[in-house]
């Protein structure tokens, strides 16, 4: 009985001291998971932006058997942050479970205007029961009516309201869109001569080296497969934008849109043979200048090396 009652005061004693009821723990240990408590603390108060790191991370032990962090849980702006990461497909998935966050319009918003940047409707006031989950669905779908059928997906956007019929806004909608095949824009903007000549103006080629402008040009309208009269068309409205946009270095280097056509033409033939497995016996340097300054007297030696230069180095402008 006395060795009883010694044992409970013992154990109470040691409980005390750092030591648990199933194994021994020791004082260094105790000290170490109160400098962690310590740590903790710190942490809490110097958590960037306001968030509360320790609440958290409190949060997910807590959900670890569920296998998941629940958003609801968080605070708002950070459950924002997180659903912002997803695509469209997987923020409708998330909305089986987090219906109010994952279907909250400033997400939807945000996803519209990161896939087609500029669209007639979002500068106009909303209609009644307007969303912008619908409008990313239209807008999906219109893309896919415009990649079979060009003139069937702009009358689609059109008649949803999204875009107006003006040639201005259709070439703002293409400049800033990224879902359009470029074989179906190219046949479309063939077609349509008044969008491409608005589509050329919003190009801003200020202070760019020549065949680095051309290859921005072709990246967003796409240069025809063989020489013909669109490829023409194309580099004329290209020069004259290209001299709009550098009235200084044009007049530094005695350059007209005549002449910058004349060398646009030249790099792509260039880039052409320097590119092509077929050319065996590709085009020199001192050639090329040659060659140029045969078909535009006034141009600088050294500027067209540097052309010449940039393409070996770069590669294609319309590839």
């Amino acid at each position: 009985m006395g060795q009883g009652l010694w044992r409970v005061a013992r154990n109470q004693q040691l409980q005390h001291q750092g030591y648990s009821g199933q194994g021994y723990l020791s004082r260094e240990h105790g000290r170490r998971i109160a400098n962690n408590n310590v740590s903790n603390t710190n942490q809490r108060k110097q958590a960037p932006g306001g968030i509360d790191i320790y609440h958290l991370l409190k949060t997910r032990k807590s959900k670890e058997q569920e296998g998941f962090i629940n958003l609801e849980m968080l605070p708002p702006e950070l459950s924002f942050t997180i659903l912002s990461y997803l695509n469209a497909t997987d923020l409708c998935l998330a909305s089986c479970v987090w219906q109010d966050l994952a279907n909250d319009e400033l997400l939807w918003q945000g996803l519209c205007k990161s896939t087609w940047g500029h669209c007639s409707i979002y500068n106009k006031n909303p209609p009644l029961g307007f969303s912008f989950r619908k409008l990313y669905m239209q807008l999906d779908e219109g893309s896919l009516t415009f990649n079979a059928n060009p003139d069937e997906g702009v009358s689609y956007f059109m008649s949803k309201g999204i875009l107006d019929d003006s040639p201005k806004e259709i070439a703002k909608f293409i400049f800033c869109t990224r879902t359009l095949h470029w074989k179906k824009l190219r046949i479309y903007l063939d077609e349509r001569r008044d969008v491409l000549d608005d589509l050329v103006t919003l190009h801003n080629f200020s202070n760019q080296f020549l065949p680095n402008a051309l290859r921005e040009f072709f990246r967003h309208i796409h240069a025809p497969e063989e020489r013909g009269e669109y490829l023409e068309t194309l580099i004329t409205k290209f020069s004259h934008r290209f001299c709009a946009c550098n009235p200084d270095l044009m007049r530094e280097l005695g350059l007209s849109p005549d002449a910058v056509y004349v060398l646009c033409y030249s790099l792509i033939l260039l880039s052409i043979d320097l590119t092509s497995p077929h050319v065996k016996n590709k085009m020199s340097k001192r050639e090329f200048i040659r060659n140029t300054r045969r078909a535009a007297q006034n141009i600088s030696e050294d500027f067209v090396g540097h052309l010449y230069d940039n393409i070996y180095l770069i590669g294609h402008v319309a590839a």
